[in-house]
């Protein structure tokens, strides 16, 4: 089922009973030949609604149905609960939650707690054990009902870059107000980059209390779907003739604030990776970097990547290490490995493991 035509031909679920009965409608289109489906009596079970899936061998699982007109990714730890609280008086149940609209994000933590789901767009992800199924489709990567003045669920641009980078790179909690300060973001931004982490479930905060930041590392992976080193500036690429030993061997006798080199060169300051072939240079003017370090303009065969950023945020508090070279920040580093070419998705996952073990030797409180 083609989800795009899907949703051009709807009107937008009004009611949660709508939303049941639209995704029965997309699952029974879905089901393999020789499934059946038929609705059950939800007498006893405080679930919106029982469907009974049979096999062609007579084996069945029971889905067990709890409709939300909208999920946000703070939403999915308390849906599995409750879900499974119902899962408890159905026997070889499964649980299948059902949404007016499901954003990629919420659809991949859907996903890893383990829950089943069918948008009104056509986005279904179903996986049951026994008896064997499994369905996977395709609707909308955008909320086709979206309001008038609703924010976008982005962490593109500067302020949210900031407040990323300032939650990732110090350890504990914050007040709104020393959030701001640190990240150097407008109130009013700054408390829309918050609301969003909120409801993405990437902070917490209860009551007009301290912001908290669970798990810096999926906030780090969840920035690099809207940034990256490629995408968010003017890239140029060049040829050291002397190689990057050569390379690195310049870049200390040229203005620290005016270059970061990030990538695995950068990566190994923390964690060892093979001798890098390539290296992934931000800096504020190419040509003049490139004129400072004797860099060859190249259209093929280059091993220099040239990045002259939208926003400064790779520049800020980047490092100098042994030799003299200004190393981007390892919150910096590692989010530029998993949009860079080759090897580097690779390589990010290694430098977030030591990332993870070691917090505390590149993690500071402020």
């Amino acid at each position: 089922m083609n989800g795009s035509i899907l949703t051009s031909d709807l009107t937008p679920p009004r009611s949660e009973g709508e939303l049941v009965r639209r995704a029965s409608t997309i699952l029974a289109g879905l089901l393999p030949k020789g499934w059946t489906m038929r609705p059950e009596a939800s007498s006893g079970s405080q679930a919106d609604a029982l469907c009974v899936v049979t096999a062609p061998d007579g084996r069945s699982v029971t889905l067990v149905i709890e409709a939300k007109r909208a999920v946000e990714g703070r939403d999915v730890e308390s849906v599995a609960r409750q879900i499974s609280t119902y899962l408890a008086s159905v026997s070889n149940g499964r649980g299948l939650l059902v949404a007016r609209y499901l954003s990629p994000q919420v659809r991949t933590r859907l996903v890893e707690a383990g829950l089943s789901f069918i948008d009104a767009t056509g986005n279904v992800h179903i996986e049951v054990s026994s008896p064997g199924l499994y369905i996977a489709d395709r609707g909308a990567d955008g909320d086709p009902w979206r309001g008038p003045g609703r924010p976008r669920g982005t962490l593109k641009g500067a302020p949210a870059a900031r407040v990323v980078r300032a939650v990732s790179d110090f350890s504990g909690d914050w007040s709104i107000r020393e959030l701001l300060r640190v990240a150097q973001v407008s109130t009013g931004a700054g408390y829309r980059v918050v609301d969003f982490l909120e409801n993405e479930g990437f902070a917490e905060r209860a009551d007009r209390g301290p912001i908290k930041i669970p798990r810096w590392d999926k906030l780090l992976r969840r920035w690099s779907e809207d940034y990256g080193f490629v995408r968010d500036g003017r890239v140029t690429r060049w040829i050291a003739p002397r190689g990057l030993a050569g390379l690195l061997a310049r870049a200390p006798k040229t203005d620290p604030s005016a270059y970061a080199v990030t990538g695995t060169i950068a990566a190994a300051e923390w964690s060892s990776y093979a001798p890098a072939r390539s290296a992934m240079i931000y800096t504020r003017d190419a040509e003049k970097t490139a004129a400072e370090w004797d860099l060859r303009p190249a259209d093929a065969g280059a091993n220099v990547m040239l990045a002259e950023p939208d926003i400064d945020v790779p520049f800020i508090r980047s490092l100098t290490n042994a030799a003299g070279v200004q190393i981007a920040a390892p919150t910096q580093v590692v989010v530029d490995l998993m949009t860079g070419p080759g090897r580097s998705p690779q390589e990010a996952e290694e430098l977030l493991e030591w990332m993870m073990a070691n917090e505390q030797s590149w993690r500071s409180r402020r």
